[in-house]
């Protein structure tokens, strides 16, 4: 990739994603998220969008507004002393803005990382591609994979996965790449299992935050049928449970964030790990395949000097690829390890900090209720 336009297309698939992405989705974070006007209100939620139904209110129709109705009718009665609670379409609005902030936000996290670790690296932090990428101040070109190299892929992928059954056999001759490899296969099974049960708990906690808001629409339509010493105590509950949506769906975002986002970053990561060792154990095999051939040609005392050269070319492939490969495993286990521990204790802190929260507007709801 250059400069020009050109430069810029022809990498805008691997590279361009992340920066367009983030352009474009810049200004919905300035604006804290398609969210509307009214939303943004305190205690408004989205009722500015729809008539304010007041206890004994007209417009309605129904047995409560024929009950509570009185002589002077709906436009004579003062402001209802009641907390208006936002719709449920304004509720499922205000969720689905959430929901895609905090999908903004693990984009934004894990692209973060990603160049950081570019940025990092001996080798590809000089890359004049990557330089070109940060430095670019134009529109960059993006652009899915087309039928052509998707196929490409797949049949990569089936050649890989051939040769992977033909290199089970070779023998390694270091032990510290033998052990890696089995520690990476052990641990990329152990990083799934967890992946997938850490995302079926992300789940639940939005399912109950959905619910929530389920339960408190359901107590707040009750509260309008009810006489006035009820009502504001139904009020007052459904009020809780909106509060509480609230928190549920940050524990859900944040360990998304903080747990699953990790263990899907870092099986990408074991996956990289292991190509690695792929290529490492294709270089020994065409090692050892050039040691067999020179030995071939000296028997017949032919092409004696050509093969040499293969075998030292092959020789010192497969030696710089085992240095490489030896420290970038020492340093993914290193990052590894500093990657966890501060994800897991920022999580740890988060869902203190929830658990508190809901402690607190319980307990706040408990003592009103005393009071009255």
């Amino acid at each position: 990739m250059d400069g020009s336009g050109d430069g810029g297309g022809r990498s805008g698939g691997a590279r361009g994603a992340p920066l367009a992405f983030l352009g474009a989705a810049g200004m919905v974070a300035e604006s804290e998220g398609l969210l509307p006007p009214s939303g943004r209100e305190a205690g408004g939620g989205g009722a500015a969008a729809a008539p304010e139904r007041r206890p004994g209110g007209g417009g309605g129709g129904g047995p409560a507004s024929s009950f509570l109705a009185q002589p002077g009718g709906p436009r004579s009665r003062p402001a209802s002393p009641w907390p208006r609670f936002p719709s449920c379409c304004s509720r499922r609005r205000r969720t689905a803005a959430s929901e895609y902030l905090a999908v903004f936000k693990k984009t934004v996290s894990s692209h973060e990382v990603f160049l950081q670790r570019l940025s990092s690296h001996p080798v590809l932090s000089k890359d004049r591609n990557f330089h070109v990428f940060l430095e670019y101040d134009q529109d960059l070109s993006v652009r899915r994979k087309n039928t052509k190299e998707m196929f490409g892929g797949f049949f990569k992928s089936v050649v890989k996965s051939a040769d992977e059954v033909l290199f089970s056999g070779v023998k390694e001759v270091d032990d510290f790449f033998e052990q890696e490899k089995n520690f990476l296969i052990n641990y990329y099974n152990r990083i799934k299992d967890s992946c997938a049960k850490a995302d079926k708990m992300t789940r639940s906690h939005k399912n109950v935050a959905d619910d929530y808001i389920h339960t408190a629409a359901c107590l707040h339509s009750l509260a309008l049928e009810e006489p006035t010493v009820i009502k504001k105590y139904l009020l007052k509950v459904a009020e809780l449970f909106e509060k509480l949506r609230k928190v549920e769906s940050r524990v859900s975002s944040d360990e998304d964030l903080k747990l699953t986002e990790l263990l899907r970053y870092y099986m990408l990561n074991i996956e990289a790990a292991k190509d690695l060792l792929y290529r490492r154990t294709k270089a020994l095999t065409d090692y050892e395949n050039s040691n067999k051939a020179l030995d071939k040609a000296r028997l017949k005392s032919k092409d004696v000097k050509l093969a040499e050269t293969h075998q030292q070319e092959c020789c010192q492939k497969f030696e710089q690829l085992s240095e490489s490969a030896k420290e970038e495993l020492i340093n993914f286990k290193r990052k590894r390890v500093a990657a966890f521990r501060k994800n897991l204790i920022e999580m740890s802190e988060l869902e203190i900090k929830h658990a508190r929260n809901n402690v607190s507007l319980l307990q706040s709801c408990i003592d009103l209720f005393k009071n009255n």
